[in-house]
């Protein structure tokens, strides 16, 4: 008996030590987060599902009652009718130039001003930069097209570059102030204690470790200026149209053809698609590192 009560107590705090408690607590939460992300995925997932159904079926299952989800007869005839029967090659090349020109320029400006603004604490500029992103896009057309056509430039993929900085500037100024204002401020100033001038700081301190911040900047600025419709179909002529107006292109006055328009906005869709996946690491890194403060 006085074995067993010397062993006794010191059994019950090598059982406390158990991992599996944690580890079913850490299952649960893991269960709770996956069903909360998945419920918040689902309408976008459901709707891209349901577009790339409607590709893939023939007209006849497309305007089936009750519709059909699961195509029964799959085909590829509503990619090929757009392939074949447009100019998307030269559609996709004029979206590739205006959205990696605007991006790119909208960097050019956009970075030392986000960092401007972010270390001078000149909120209120931050403000009169929204407007323009907040202002509807239609309120730019008449004074744009009035003015690209008396300097020679309506209908080029130059003017479509210029109206296209209203949307990307905007965007990566705005993500680039939150993400330097979580920069440490130590090593800007022990570079300014070497002798290093304000431009020389951003210019190798500021600017490598902002790089996160860059990468989800340009690339929300791309994707604005990808998708974007109602500058090209407006500014654009026949040769300088973007894939956005392929899409309205599938539209006519005879009939409604959901598998060209589905798979037309696949194939805008899809390049995107691509290079978010690509660098969706890069993007939780920047979009988390820019919410720390110092």
């Amino acid at each position: 008996m006085d074995v067993m009560q010397a062993v006794g107590p010191s059994v019950a705090p090598l059982r406390s030590l158990s991992p599996w408690p944690r580890l079913r607590a850490q299952a649960r939460r893991g269960l709770i987060l996956g069903v909360a992300v998945f419920i918040l995925v689902m309408p976008a997932l459901f709707v891209f599902l349901w577009m790339l159904s409607l590709a893939l079926k023939p007209d006849v299952e497309n305007t089936a009652y009750p519709p059909i989800f699961i195509p029964r007869s799959p085909t590829l005839d509503s990619f090929r009718q757009i392939l074949d029967g447009s100019p998307i090659g030269r559609y996709t090349m004029n979206s590739a130039v205006v959205a990696g020109g605007s991006t790119l320029i909208a960097l050019i400006l956009g970075v030392p001003a986000g960092y401007g603004i972010a270390k001078s604490q000149q909120r209120g500029m931050l403000g009169f930069v929204l407007i323009a992103r907040m202002t509807p896009a239609l309120s730019y057309l008449i004074p744009w097209f009035i003015m690209f056509r008396a300097i020679g430039l309506n209908n080029t993929l130059t003017a479509l570059v210029i109206t296209h900085l209203v949307i990307g500037l905007p965007v990566v100024i705005w993500v680039m102030v939150g993400f330097f204002d979580g920069l440490p401020r130590d090593l800007e100033e022990a570079a300014a204690v070497d002798g290093a001038s304000p431009w020389q700081a951003f210019w190798h301190v500021a600017l490598p470790l902002g790089r996160p911040g860059i990468v989800v900047a340009s690339l929300l600025a791309f994707i604005f200026s990808w998708n974007n419709f109602i500058f090209a179909v407006v500014l654009a002529g026949r040769e300088t149209r973007t894939l956005p107006v392929l899409v309205f292109n599938t539209l006519t006055f005879e009939r409604l053809a959901f598998g060209p328009l589905a798979a037309a906005a696949i194939l805008v869709t899809l390049p995107v698609l691509i290079v978010t996946v690509l660098v969706q690491r890069q993007i939780v890194v920047g979009m988390t590192a820019g919410a720390v403060k110092s």
